[in-house]
């Protein structure tokens, strides 16, 4: 292998790791059921329970994520508003409507996946 060839593979391995990490497009975890007090999410908007609207640490504000409860199938897509869960093995926390639609209370093991805008 060429010098030349050898210096430009160690820069882009380089550039690689500098680069941030993006979020996963498909994640798997425990979801929890928010907990509403009344108030603002970090998005800026009032939170309601009513909403199909979830708390994840990384992706954007307004991202569509189909959450799909693995016990029993069910999905819902939900709009990032929020950010949370900050509890080791949670992923999302989701309002008590998309809790609903999923078929459970408390906590369910679900996967993520990022799904475009709607």
């Amino acid at each position: 292998m060429s010098m030349k060839v050898r210096l430009c593979a160690a820069l882009c391995g380089a550039t690689l790791l500098l680069l941030p990490a993006a979020p996963a497009l498909a994640q798997s975890g425990l979801a929890s059921v928010y907990a509403y007090k009344g108030g603002k999410t970090a998005s800026g908007e009032r939170c309601s329970p009513a909403a199909l609207t979830a708390a994840h640490r990384s992706f954007p504000f307004g991202t569509h994520v189909r959450v799909t409860n693995k016990r029993n199938g069910r999905s819902v897509v939900v709009r990032i508003n929020d950010r949370g869960p900050f509890i080791k093995g949670r992923v999302i926390d989701v309002t008590p409507a998309a809790a609903k639609a999923l078929g459970f209370s408390g906590l369910a093991p679900v996967k993520l996946e990022r799904v475009a805008s709607q």
